[in-house]
């Protein structure tokens, strides 16, 4: 096994480029030649955002296919929400959502598919349907399984910091040391990863953007992405619509877009390696952007 052991990441997409490649279970993905988007797909009735739209099968593989036609590097499929306030559901009811549509797109397209779950049992059926990376919203502190599950399979994993759970993870969160606390949490989840066996290069790392965050706090972790390159890890931010790209205008999810696009371009600035965005197209001309800012920057 490769040991878990800090690589410096830097924000510039020259010196990301010398990082490493994403492996997942069916392949591997370039970190650094240019930021990778990941398009969400949620088969639920009661996602913040788009809950409900594509709850049927049908709805939800025509909406997968139609992010990779807008340029998704990485689809993941998720069949619980985890919305703030949000309630559990059982694993029987998230693997009755999931299967149908992870096996169809998975016979559709050569785009990676992500299952977000953190239920081992979830993430383990979800994988032998297709799926290749387990994006852990819990980063592997829900279920004791999931990192072996991870590591049997291969997969490609997404560790993510939560406050909480997202039942409870909005109210009135607090932090004493808000990075310091988030660094140790995901310290925890790689050495979990690290025990089984799980190689490095299949480990992206997301700080939670929204989950068990104030909106200060989110700005605060946007701005100071780099103080995550103690861990050594690509990372991943998720601020797609989320309530902090409303506070000014108090528009809906749906109609954020544009603040979705100016907490994108911050994130890549300061050194996302991958976003996780529901409007692909539109957040594909952004990061195209973005990069070739870095690029010029990294001439001068």
């Amino acid at each position: 096994m490769s040991a878990i052991s800090p690589v410096k990441s830097k924000v510039s997409l020259s010196e990301r480029a010398e990082i490493r490649v994403f492996r997942h279970a069916g392949g591997e993905l370039p970190i650094g030649r240019r930021t990778l988007l990941m398009g969400v797909v949620n088969v639920t009735p009661d996602s913040f955002s788009d809950g409900g739209l594509f709850l049927s099968p049908e709805a939800a593989v025509r909406q997968a296919l139609l992010l990779v036609e807008q340029g998704a590097d990485i689809l993941d499929i998720g069949a619980e929400s985890t919305r703030p306030g949000s309630a559990a559901i059982s694993a029987d009811s998230e693997l009755e959502r999931l299967l149908p549509v992870i096996e169809s797109v998975a016979s559709k397209t050569e785009v990676p598919i992500s299952v977000d779950t953190y239920k081992g049992r979830v993430a383990d059926e979800a994988l032998k349907a297709g799926a290749v990376i387990v994006n852990d919203i819990s980063g592997f502190h829900f279920d004791k399984a999931m990192p072996e599950v991870c590591a049997r399979h291969k997969a490609g994993i997404v560790l993510m910091h939560i406050k909480g759970t997202p039942r409870d993870m909005q109210l009135e969160p607090v932090y004493g040391d808000l990075f310091g606390e988030i660094i140790a949490y995901l310290k925890e989840g790689l050495l979990r990863a690290e025990v089984v066996g799980v190689e490095r290069e299949r480990i992206l790392l997301d700080p939670g953007i929204g989950f068990g965050k104030t909106f200060d706090d989110n700005y605060r972790l946007i701005h100071g992405l780099s103080k995550f390159e103690v861990l050594g890890f690509p990372m991943l931010v998720g601020p797609s619509r989320k309530g902090f790209t409303g506070q000014f205008s108090g528009l809906p999810p749906h109609k954020r877009q544009f603040a979705t696009a100016a907490a994108v371009s911050l994130s890549i600035l300061h050194g996302a390696s991958v976003v996780r965005v529901h409007d692909v197209a539109e957040m594909k001309e952004v990061a195209a952007i973005v990069d070739r800012f870095l690029r010029v920057a990294d001439d001068d």
